[in-house]
């Protein structure tokens, strides 16, 4: 197994990637899908060894007025489209196979299709499915709440709502996820409601029944957990499935890390911390609710985090009122795409796309973006903002730089990235010479093994990227 399976991390600070979001939520989804023109002509000269300025940043999100939209920029000719990737997508660095579907954004019109149709391991692009399935399924306004209820004497129970975001870190410090809510302002809250009846806490029980089904996938690597890239799935668990803020290594018993973090929070770290399920009726001792759903879904996409997908894929299947499990999430995904007038297929064996023996085609994955650019499914549109932004935001902090065949895309390309072992690809959205908006989802499946090869194979799938980009294709 190479070591790139884990997502890339963000090369970048925090605040640079906070930035992009802030800009291009201010400019409004319509500043990405018009003509780009002036914001990025001079892309490829930008100083990438410091983080952008902020004029840099609103040249890749905002649009000046004199654009012409999208929708009427002269559309591309298929065979154009083909003439100019013919080279790029032969590539021998795609292990001699590229499965690819273009479609024009503002029509739904094929432009290119390489095995389109075909079922293929997806890697972390699969993380788009489970964002529009959530978005479709849930308002992006919605919180995940997670309870402290009371026990049996001398017991407290922490309710777990499948917020993977909740954090231990100390009141007053960051946690590893902007907006989360916090294990600290649960202790303050029971402390308060306790000190007004003279309780106390001896034992904390932590109730995980909202999740069901196995906490690892068993279509998972044995190396996936525990890792930096993936915890048990849990419906109780802090800081994306860590034991504690901070660690690099995810845990395979985030619930009960969480209880430990309640009862250090609590002031007593000896109290014993088990599973269990709360009493009927049980009286709220506290609560505390998650950033919105549109955040988490920014924070997955951005960092391709495994272990939010996952919950929010059991977020799909709760609101279904179907099992929230790998397969009821699953299920539950693939229901609401199916509203939207998609069939992704039963290929998907989890809500992350980590499994090597998920499937889904790239026609399927062009089909969910070019729903999020659809005037008609405005829920949709904070996934646009989410895509990492070429060069600059997200897992593509680090891809598109200037001196590279794909410097081109810098600003202009915003996609999803997926990487596991054999498998690189990208999916996502691009502006064309003439600013017409082009979908396009490619995914190579027989990389060589490697962390070279997986490199190289990233480079050719950005060079595809950025020849759209560059590439009025009339």
């Amino acid at each position: 197994m190479v070591s790139s399976r884990r997502p890339r991390p963000a090369g970048l600070v925090l605040l640079v990637v906070v930035a992009v979001l802030v800009l291009a939520a201010a400019a409004g989804v319509g500043g990405y899908l018009v003509a780009h023109d002036n914001r990025v002509r001079h892309a490829a000269s930008v100083d990438m060894t410091a983080a952008p300025t902020p004029s840099a940043l609103a040249s890749a999100t905002e649009i000046p007025a004199t654009t012409t939209p999208a929708a009427t920029a002269p559309p591309p000719r298929a065979s154009a489209v083909a003439a100019a990737i013919a080279r790029a997508v032969a590539d021998p660095a795609l292990g001699g196979r590229l499965l690819a579907h273009i479609v024009d954004g503002a029509t739904g019109t094929v432009l290119y299709s390489r095995l389109g149709p075909i079922p293929a391991a997806p890697a972390s692009t699969a993380k788009l499915l489970t964002a529009a399935a959530l978005l479709t399924a849930r308002a992006p306004t919605d919180r995940i709440t997670t309870k402290v209820v009371a026990g049996a004497a001398g017991t407290v129970v922490l309710v777990g709502g499948g917020d993977p975001t909740l954090t231990a870190a100390a009141a007053g410090h960051p946690g590893g996820y902007a907006g989360a809510a916090r294990i600290s302002d649960l202790a303050a809250q029971v402390r308060r409601t306790l000190a007004a009846s003279q309780g106390s806490v001896e034992r904390i029980v932590v109730d995980d029944s909202l999740f069901e089904g196995p906490t690892i996938s068993p279509d998972w690597a044995p190396e996936d957990v525990p890792s930096d890239y993936a915890s048990a799935i849990t419906a109780v668990m802090a800081d994306g499935g860590r034991a504690a803020p901070g660690d690099a290594i995810r845990s395979t018993a985030p619930d009960l890390a969480a209880g430990r973090e309640l009862a250090a929070a609590l002031n007593v770290p000896g109290a014993q911390v088990t599973r269990g399920s709360a009493p009927a009726g049980a009286a709220v001792l506290a609560s505390v609710k998650s950033a919105p759903l549109s955040d988490l879904v920014g924070q997955m996409l951005q960092a391709s985090d495994n272990v939010i997908a996952e919950c929010l894929a059991r977020q799909v299947a709760i609101a279904a009122a179907k099992p929230a499990s790998f397969t009821g999430a699953a299920a539950a995904v693939r229901s609401a795409l199916a509203r939207l007038g998609l069939n992704p297929g039963a290929g998907m064996r989890d809500g992350s796309g980590l499994a090597a023996a998920d499937r889904v085609s790239s026609a399927t994955l062009a089909g969910v973006l070019r729903l999020v650019v659809d005037d008609a499914h405005p829920a949709l549109h904070d996934i646009v903002t989410a895509l990492p932004v070429a060069a600059w935001s997200g897992t593509l902090t680090d891809r598109y730089l200037p001196g590279s065949a794909s410097a081109k895309g810098a600003g202009v390309v915003r996609a999803k990235t997926g990487t596991i072992t054999a498998v690189s690809s990208l999916a996502g959205l691009v502006h064309d010479a003439d600013g017409r908006l082009l979908v396009f989802a490619l995914l190579s499946d027989r990389v060589p093994p490697g962390t070279e090869a997986t490199r190289a194979a990233e480079a050719a799938l950005d060079r595809i990227a950025a020849i759209l980009a560059g590439c009025g294709c009339r």
